[in-house]
Order: C-alpha cells, then structure tokens, then sequence
C-alpha cells in the first residue's frame, strides 16, 4: 500500500511539474525589403496592411527601431545578434570596396566564428525553417542548410524578379534560387510573396506536434522591380497624385499626431539635387504616381498573403503560442534606374519595359525613385543606404505571448537586439558556445513585458557603419556621417529626440558633447574592425563600378564559350574534311 502511494505521489508531482513548465512559443519572424518607417497602415502609411495592423495593435510597435543602412548587413544581425563586421557582412558584395576585398569581416558570407539563432534553437529542439531573400553567401557552407534552417528555399541575390526567375540588374546573370541549399527552378506560376507563403506553410505542416519551431519569412516585397498583379495597384488610383512633396509633408504631420515624433520635431527637407513634382511633365508625373501605386499595391499583395500565414496558424491551434516579429532590412530605396542607356539596352535584353499601361506587372521594370524615397522615408532623411534616421529608422512589430500589447515604445533599440530577445523567449541561452563570437545586441523581453522603458541606458553609446555610412546613438545625441552622393563624409551632431530629419548640425554648438562621441565611435570601429571609407566614397559610384566588372566578367566567360565552341568546331571540321580526303583516297 505504502508503495502504491508513493508511486502516485511521484506520478503527481511529475505531473504538476510538468503543468508548471512553461509552453516554449513558436516564433515567427516577417523581414520585408526596404519598407520605411510609416509604410504600414498601423504607421501611418497609405498602404492597406489590415493583417500587420492587427497584430501591432494587439503588440508593441516601436518608433525608435534601428537597422544598418544596407540589407545583407542587416540580415546578418538580426539572424545572429551580432555586429555586421563581427559576421563577415560587413557590407554588400554591390558596394565592397577593393581595399576591403580579402579581410574576414568582409568576407561577404556569415563566418564560422558565428551561429544563426537558427543554430541556437535548434539545439533546443526547434524546427527551423526559411523561404524568401538570403543574401548571406551561396557557397556550401554559408547557405541556409548550413546555418541552422531545417528546410529552406531561399534567394541569394539583393532581389530579383516577383514573376519569373531571373535577375533585376546587370550585377547577377540569373536569379539564384535555392531549396535546401541545392540550386532550384520556380513554379511557372511563381509570385514572390504568395510563394514565399506557400513554401512556409509546407514547411510548417511537416513539423511534429508539439515541437515548437522558428519560421523566417524574408519578403522581396518592396525592393526593385516592384510588382503587384494589377489588381492591387488599381485600388490606389489617386493616392498620390499630389506628388511627393505633398507625401513627405502628410507623413510628417501624421507622425506627429500618433505619437512617433515630438511634436516640436522640423519638417524633412527635401535634397537639393532632386526633381521638384511641379517641374515633370504630365506624363511622368503620371508614371511616377502610378509607380507610387505599385509600391503601395505590392505591399498590401504582401499583407494578404501573410494573412494566409496567420489563418493557417489559426486553422492549426498555433496562432496563439506564436511570437510574432514584423520589420524592415532598412529604409526605402531611392535607385532610379531610368535615363542610362546601358540600363535601358540591359533591360530591353532581359525582356523588361517601363511602360505606364503595365507598370508594375510581368515584364515591367518599376520602382520609386529618389524623390519618393525621401518622401516615404518622411519624417527621417534620406533613404537607403545612408545612415540618416530615413536609412535606419525603420518600423518594428513584436507581438503574441508575454508582451504587454497595445501600445507604441519609444525606446531606442537595434537591429542586433532581435536575436537575443528570440532566445530568451524560447528560454534558449544567449551564451555561445567555445570559440564562437558572442552576441552584441540585448534581448527587448524585460521591455515587451512592460518591465522596464528602455533597453540601452543614456549613457551606453550604440554605433553601427556600412561602407563608410556611419551613426552613433548616446542618449538623445546622434553622431552621423553621410558619403556621397548625398553627404560629404564630415562628422555631424544631431538631437535624435527632437530632429529626426536631421535638420540642425549641433557640433559647433556642443564642441565636447562632439568630441565625446567622436571617441566613442573611434572605440567601436577599432573595436569591430571597421576598414574606413574615405571622404569622397561614393556608393552608387562603386555599385556602378562593381556591376561593370560583373558585366565584364559574364562577357570573359561568354568569349572563353564561344572561343571553345569555336575552336572544336575548327577541329571537328579538320576532321571531317581529313575523312573525307581518306575516303577519296581509298
């Protein structure tokens, strides 16, 4: 009797000790391309994004989010935690430089010395899936497979076409495409936001009940080409036919009335050497307002489609245990790639147009501009690539169990913080193992339980550089330095609380507040790595100079084809023509 009694006991306490461990949480994480910070509705935006409003009202949408300038650098730390340099994405392959070419934090590929949080939760028994934009090296041991993802179908290129299989710029031959790290074909019916969708929802339906899991979700939408299937672009005739000026403005304005900014924050100016809507034509006014359609349409193509995600989460009882993180790799993109005759000969080659009865749709080269990013990037400056708050300062999402919802943080946090918090809401830890590099970011859970207001203390300075674009965050002090074409490369002083436009250079003002976080940067870029830029780099210079000796490299390899083909064809005529000379003979 007294053995029986004790076996039940036992059997008990198992149990109840079992009720007490708390339910790991799936985690979700949403990256879209070059959203800016009030593109979704829930911001602000003209774009309707019911399913991401949804799931910010019922979470935290924080107003002082910042990523890296760029996209691969910006991947790498959200799925590592780390600094870029630190990773080996210290840039883009599009904008390395040569004195940076061999060095290991530009490797251009995640290093061996870092793990994925895709690596950490797996060892604690997460499923681990990926479909979407990769962009961190094709080679074997740095595609998706070989960096923690269980199953993946995955683009390492800086985009690609949303209808077809093949490249958007002259700097890629075709668009490569991955499935579980082997090279692989798309459907003929492929449409980049429903496909991603659906290769996660395969992916998810294969993972045993019970065993939690972490999906990453890397949308093409809204990087060059924009493209929407024609319906969603109608739903925005219009919107923006006022122009860009008038965008920039009403944004501004709105940010102020929901709260984003201070109210006190100057309206963004518009640079100097772009177009003012009042000097185009009738026509490209008409074009570039129905390319502000596509923009918007293709992000709303994108919301339904995660719609389809969350009903399937519903349908499957695991809507309710996810953790949810909605974000952008950073700011809007600004390259206009009309008026270059070799852009135009490349793009007629590849099979694209520019026309206004189709834009956006199959075939159709579209895309924003320099004047509608600064607009849409409103009310920061400039837009991507620059580290200007229109570069960094990017919407962010988390919602589902354990976060006090409801609510906007203006609490300063980064891009590497993402990670971290990842891992302590899968109860996973954040120490790495030997000899790997250890995480930089912090985790956002004390926030997201309404435990704490801020993240990084006012006297903790927070830096971050991509090709020579550079900011450092203490306090309400931002330290920024801006390469051309848009900057000068000089240092400035900024107040991040009250001028997010960036409007009042305050270096002559605080000459030591200057020097101090002059320091603090020189500190950090020693730190990590950083291979300085000189003053008069030039992003889209180097990008240009980078795809013409992609262009001349695919030329070499398609002389050495021909130059073979030639040369057997020769030897297989000698041939023929010696048979036949041997025939006659005999």
């Amino acid at each position: 009797m007294r053995k029986c009694l004790a076996i039940l006991f036992l059997l008990c306490l198992a149990v109840a000790t079992m009720a007490a461990e708390p339910v790991r949480p799936n985690l979700v994480v949403i990256l879209v391309d070059d959203a800016g910070f009030m593109d979704f509705g829930g911001y602000g935006g003209e774009a309707r994004t019911p399913n991401i409003n949804q799931l910010g009202a019922a979470g935290v949408r924080f107003s002082n989010y910042h990523t890296s300038p760029l996209c691969a650098p910006s991947r790498a730390m959200l799925l590592t935690g780390i600094d870029n340099h630190l990773t080996g994405m210290a840039t883009i392959p599009e904008v390395l430089a040569a004195d940076q070419r061999g060095l290991a934090g530009y490797s251009m590929e995640l290093l061996p010395s870092v793990e994925t949080v895709a690596e950490r939760l797996r060892r604690e028994g997460y499923r681990t899936y990926m479909t979407g934009k990769w962009h961190l090296g094709s080679s074997a041991r740095a595609l998706p497979g070989a960096q923690g993802f269980d199953q993946s179908f995955a683009l390492d290129a800086s985009g690609a076409d949303n209808f077809e299989q093949k490249s958007y710029m002259p700097y890629y031959e075709t668009a490569p495409w991955f499935e579980n790290d082997q090279p692989a074909q798309l459907p003929e019916d492929f449409y980049s936001s429903e496909f991603i969708v659906d290769k996660m929802i395969d992916y998810l339906e294969t993972t045993p009940d019970g065993q939690p899991y972490f999906a990453y979700l890397a949308f093409q939408a809204i990087h060059i080409p924009i493209q929407v299937p024609r319906a969603f672009t109608d739903g925005y005739n219009g919107v923006y036919d006022a122009g860009w000026d008038a965008l920039r403005i009403s944004r501004w304005e709105k940010a102020k009335a929901l709260g984003l900014i201070d109210p006190r924050a100057p309206q963004p100016e518009l640079p100097e050497s772009l177009r003012r809507w009042e000097t185009l034509t009738d026509e490209d006014k008409a074009l570039y307002a129905r390319s502000m359609q596509v923009n918007a349409g293709m992000l709303e193509a994108m919301d339904f489609h995660i719609g389809r995600l969350l009903d399937f989460l519903r349908r499957t009882g695991r809507f309710d245990n996810t953790l949810f993180v909605i974000t952008s790799d950073n700011g809007p993109e600004f390259n206009d790639l009309s008026g270059s005759a070799l852009m135009d000969l490349w793009m007629s080659r590849n099979g694209y147009s520019r026309e206004l009865a189709t834009l956006g749709e199959r075939g159709s080269m579209a895309f924003i501009g320099s004047e509608w990013a600064a607009a849409a990037s409103s009310p920061g400056s400039l837009f991507k690539f620059f580290a200007t708050e229109g570069g960094l300062r990017v919407p962010l999402i988390v919602a589902g169990p354990g976060v006090e919802g409801g609510r906007f943080s203006p609490a300063f946090s980064l891009v590497t913080d993402i990670a971290p918090t990842l891992l302590q809401a899968a109860g996973a830890s954040a120490t790495p193992v030997p000899e790997k590099t250890a995480i930089t970011g912090r985790s956002l859970v004390p926030l997201l339980e309404g435990l704490t207001e801020r993240v990084y203390q006012e006297h903790e300075p927070v830096a971050l550089e991509v090709s020579g674009n550079a900011a450092l965050y203490k306090g309400d002090r931002k330290l920024r330095r801006v390469t051309q074409p848009y900057g000068d490369g000089r240092w400035r002083l900024f107040d991040a609380r009250l001028d997010p436009a960036e409007v009042n250079d305050l270096a002559a003002e605080e000459p030591q507040r200057f020097q101090e976080l002059l320091a603090d940067y020189a500190s950090y870029a020693q730190r990590m790595g950083v291979v300085e830029m000189p003053a008069d780099f030039d992003v889209v210079a180097q990008v240009t100079a980078n795809t013409a000796m992609r262009q001349l490299q695919f030329f070499r390899s398609q002389l050495l084809v021909l130059g073979f083909g030639a040369v057997v064809l020769l030897l297989g005529s000698a041939l023929v023509i010696r048979q036949r000379r041997y025939a006659r003979r005999t």
